[in-house]
């Protein structure tokens, strides 16, 4: 048998969609901090303001089925860099807008639509194109970087504070630009046939032996052996499911905490910079999260996923707590348990879809999987603003959390990936 190769290009790869996560993903997920500065010099309601989120939510779902399908016949190191470029260019154009409509169309579109071309759906593609055996391991590193880009938000605040924030975010689209494009240009490449290798940095005889050992193995279900295409994928029921996981778990629960959470903390009575450290902590520990989400290529994806969702659900149940009286930890409590409890979510989840759809239409697959969670993100961040506009507190919102958590480890349990495509050891 030929000698494994000391080092796999692979890595290069997974790191540079770490980065590139990082980087793109900054420029949406410190709207937390930019909401209330924005708020505070133009006197707009939260809902109205929240919107600007929610439409960047909703033209990045809408886009990326189709980014995912182009990223499948492209070059994707040419998608990434254009998607850099717009994704900067409509965020440092932020600085000169004046009205919500201006905001709607910087931010809420072509800033959005950058980031759809330059983030998530391209980079899961081109890196479960890479790995097979390490998917949630891969998955969660990823799912790290975008982690990592919520600890960016005390950065952000600093910028705000120091600077004022229309120049944070012409830093904040020059650097995403600047760091994206010249990595995909000159690093990136789509599959590792493309340079003559095999996926996991395998050898030709042990891909081999490997892939005769897959299709004499009796045990795998019907499911793993079907050779999935996107016709075959939205005839079932799993993968509707999993659309609707997406929709409430990425979309309601995790995009209420990225655009409200300093909000949150600003309702109980903290100071700026001490809430966006709380929320940085949170980011920190969601990095965690999405890294211990590999435990899952071990244990199976549902038996580490639900209990995770649980441990979210009761960490969501310490918000009605915090409160003007609450001790002083109890938001860093908070942040800590729901950083790691919902971390490790996206990083099982994306592995499970890879699990049981990979296949020549994955990247449209996965794409309208993100289509999913950006529907949900699309309502949830108005949805909350509207519902504190109105009553005047965030408890509506604290039960939909909870409500949410809850449904989405059922939903879990019915897909059942366990029975359809085992995780093997």
């Amino acid at each position: 048998m030929a000698e494994r190769r000391r080092f796999f290009y692979g890595w290069v790869i997974l790191a540079i969609g770490f980065v590139a996560v990082v980087a793109g993903y900054v420029c949406r997920n410190t709207f937390s901090v930019f909401y209330p500065a924005i708020v505070e010099e133009f006197g707009w309601g939260r809902g109205n303001t929240a919107l600007i989120f929610s439409i960047n939510l909703l033209v990045y779902g809408l886009s990326a089925p189709f980014v995912g399908g182009l990223v499948d016949r492209a070059n994707p190191r040419l998608v990434l860099a254009v998607g850099a470029v717009v994704m900067g260019t409509g965020v440092a154009l932020c600085s000169q807008a004046s009205a919500q409509w201006q905001f709607y169309l910087l931010y809420g579109i072509v800033a959005s639509l950058g980031l759809s071309v330059a983030g998530w759906t391209p980079v899961v593609t081109v890196v479960s194109n890479w790995f097979v055996q390490r998917r949630a391991l891969c998955m969660g590193v990823l799912g790290a970087g975008f982690g990592t880009s919520l600890v960016f938000a005390y950065v952000a605040q600093f910028l705000i504070v120091s600077f004022g924030w229309r120049s944070a975010y012409i830093a904040i689209g020059v650097a995403a630009t600047a760091i994206i494009a010249p990595l995909a240009l000159v690093f990136l490449r789509a599959r590792p046939s493309d340079m003559g290798l095999h996926a996991d940095g395998l050898s030709s005889d042990e891909h081999q032996a490997l892939a005769s050992a897959r299709e004499a193995d009796q045990s795998r279900t019907e499911w793993a052996r079907t050779q999935w295409t996107f016709g075959r994928a939205i005839r079932t029921r799993q993968f509707w499911m999993l659309f609707g996981l997406a929709f409430v778990l990425l979309g309601i629960v995790e995009q209420i905490l990225i655009a409200h959470q300093v909000y949150f903390y600003l309702d109980a009575g903290f100071e700026p910079l001490t809430a966006a450290g709380f929320y940085s902590a949170f980011g920190i520990c969601f990095v965690l999260g999405n890294l211990m989400g590999a435990v899952s290529d071990r244990v199976g994806r549902e038996r580490y996923f639900i209990p995770a969702c649980l441990v979210c659900a009761g960490a969501a149940s310490l918000l009605f707590l915090i409160g003007n009286d609450s001790p002083a930890w109890l938001p860093m409590v908070f942040a800590v348990l729901a950083g790691l409890s919902l971390g490790s979510g996206p990083s099982v989840f994306y592995a499970t879809v890879a699990d049981l759809f990979h296949g020549a239409n994955y990247g449209t697959i996965v794409g309208t999987m993100v289509m999913g969670f950006a529907l949900g993100g699309t309502l949830s961040p108005w949805l909350a603003g509207y519902l504190h506009d109105t009553s005047g507190t965030y408890t509506s919102t604290y039960v939909l959390l909870v409500a949410s958590l809850l449904i989405t480890a059922a939903l879990m349990w019915s897909i059942a990936p366990r029975k359809l495509n085992p995780v093997r050891p």
